[in-house]
């Protein structure tokens, strides 16, 4: 099902998540929203913080741009590897229309645990390394925009003064759609 994910200016995206004690249908589910939300907006990953859970959950899609690497499901996900940097151009579906270059690292190591509730390890470089630390970051309540210089913040204050009302309107919305 597909869910609204929040804007810049959202509480969830500032808060640390819990960890996942036990794979079951509830987090099988949260993964498939994940999965449908982050696909219906055209992105390459979503955390789960940024639908209003605060789980340590988040998906990775990058297969348009490295065929090689498959769609994949991070339950618990902790880089335990790391090596160059590289930097390049990052967005967020958290920041509508909003870009910045970002450092990070070049090739990354991450164990997670899988749907099946069973650890696995994946490994990449590139495009798919990025994704990664980015939607690891949001689960620890940091954003690529936290990684910028106070100059190229500056620069694009005014966009995430629309966002952060954006996010108001919204939240005001859903509490609304709550009664």
């Amino acid at each position: 099902m597909k869910r609204e994910i929040a804007l810049f200016g959202a509480q969830c995206l500032r808060q640390p998540c819990a960890p996942v004690a036990v794979v079951e249908d509830a987090i099988r589910a949260l993964v498939a929203d994940l999965f449908d939300s982050m696909h219906a907006a055209t992105g390459v990953g979503l955390a789960a913080p940024q639908i209003g859970v605060l789980k340590r959950v988040c998906v990775v899609d990058v297969t348009a741009h490295q065929p090689n690497c498959r769609p994949v499901a991070l339950i618990n996900p902790k880089i335990t590897g790391r090596e160059g940097e590289q930097i390049g151009e990052e967005g967020c579906l958290s920041f509508p229309d909003l870009y910045s270059d970002v450092k990070r690292y070049a090739w990354v190591e991450v164990e997670a645990i899988g749907l099946d509730g069973q650890p696995f390890k994946t490994a990449g470089e590139g495009f798919y390394a990025r994704a990664l630390q980015h939607e690891i970051d949001h689960l620890d309540g940091k954003l690529f925009i936290d990684y910028l210089s106070p100059l190229k913040r500056q620069l694009m204050r005014g966009a995430l003064k629309r966002l952060k009302k954006e996010s108001a309107a919204q939240a005001k919305a859903s509490a609304i759609d709550s009664i």
